[in-house]
C-alpha cells in the first residue's frame, strides 16, 4: 500500500499548525503546568484544535491520540498520533528548537509522519517505502562509520542515574567527536539529515517519537529503545546511522542488531 496522500496530509497539516504556532508566539499566549508537571500553553492546545479537525475532514475514519488530550477511537485499525508543540520549553523561552509533530499508525507500525520546525523554516517528513524529506528534498543519515566520527545527541542527561550504566556514561560519550543536547525533535531530525550520527532519548511517551521514528528510518537510520526493543511506547529511544548501532548496543547491553 502507497502512502502517498497520508504523507501530503501530514505535511500540509504540519504546515498550518506551523503557521498557526507562530502567529500565537507573536501575539502572545498563555501557560500553565499540567498534572505530570510538564508546562502547556495555549498554542498547545489551539495547535492540537487546528490538528485533529483537519484529520477529521480528511481521514473521518482514523482514530486520533493528542498529547493534550485529542482522542477517538478507530474503525480501521488506524490512529493519527499527534504532538502539537514538541519542546514547549523551548516554544516558551523563545528557542527555535521546537516543532509540530504528527503520524499515522496502522497496525500497531509507523507508516507516515511529519515533524515542522516553523521557526527555522524546516518542515522533515516520511512515509514507509516512499522515503525521507526535508522541504520536499530527500535527506539520508550520515555515512560515518566510528564514534571519533560522529555527533551524539543526548535529551535527558538528568535521567542517565536512572539505569544501570548511567555512572559509566559520562565517560563513554567522550569518545565521541562532538556531544550536543538541542531537543528531542531538533536532534532526531540532525541525525535523519545527517548533521549528527546519534540520538539517545532518555524518556520520551509515544507523540514524542512516532513521526521521528518513520523520519529516521526512511533517512536509513535505525530505531531501538534503551532495552533493544523498537516501540514508540517503549517511554525512550536511540536513533542511530547504522554503522554506530553495535557500539550503541554494545554499552546499552542489548545484544544483536535489528
Amino acid at each position: 500500500m502507497s502512502f502517498e496522500k497520508e504523507l501530503a496530509t501530514a505535511q500540509h497539516i504540519a504546515d498550518q499548525a506551523g503557521r498557526l504556532a507562530l502567529e500565537n508566539r507573536a501575539r502572545g499566549f498563555e501557560s500553565g503546568i499540567k498534572p505530570d508537571n510538564s508546562p502547556v500553553t495555549s498554542a498547545d492546545r489551539a495547535n492540537e484544535q487546528l490538528i485533529t479537525r483537519l484529520l477529521k475532514e480528511t481521514f473521518p475514519e482514523d482514530g486520533l491520540l493528542g498529547e493534550e488530550g485529542a482522542a477517538r477511537e478507530s474503525s480501521n485499525g488506524r490512529r493519527w498520533i499527534i504532538d502539537p508543540i514538541d519542546g514547549t520549553k523551548s516554544f516558551i523561552r523563545g528557542i527555535p528548537t521546537w516543532g509540530v509533530m504528527l503520524a499515522l499508525e496502522e497496525n500497531g507500525n509507523v507508516v507516515a509522519g511529519a515533524c515542522n520546525l516553523p521557526a527555522l523554516g524546516e518542515l522533515y517528513s516520511a512515509a514507509a517505502g516512499l522515503g525521507a524529506f526535508c522541504n520536499g528534498n530527500r535527506i539520508n543519515c550520515s555515512s560515518a562509520k566510528a564514534p571519533n566520527q560522529a555527533m551524539l545527541c543526548l535529551t535527558g542527561f538528568d535521567k542517565l542515574i536512572s539505569h544501570s550504566w548511567g555512572q559509566s556514561a559520562l565517560s563513554w560519550i567522550t569518545q565521541f567527536w562532538s556531544v550536543r543536547s538541542m531537543g528531542g525533535c531538533m536532534d532526531a531530525l540532525c541525525v535523519a539529515s545527517g548533521r549528527a550520527e546519534v540520538w539517545i532519548s532518555m524518556e520520551a511517551k509515544a507523540w514524542d517519537l512516532a513521526p521521528l521514528k518513520i523520519i529516521g528510518e526512511e533517512s536509513g537510520a535505525r530505531f531501538m529503545n534503551l532495552d533493544g526493543g523498537s516501540s514508540i511506547y517503549g517511554g525512550n529511544c536511540v536513533l542511530t546511522v547504522p554503522a554506530l548501532e553495535s557500539t550503541i548496543r554494545d554499552f546499552l547491553g542489548t545484544g544483536e542488531q535489528l
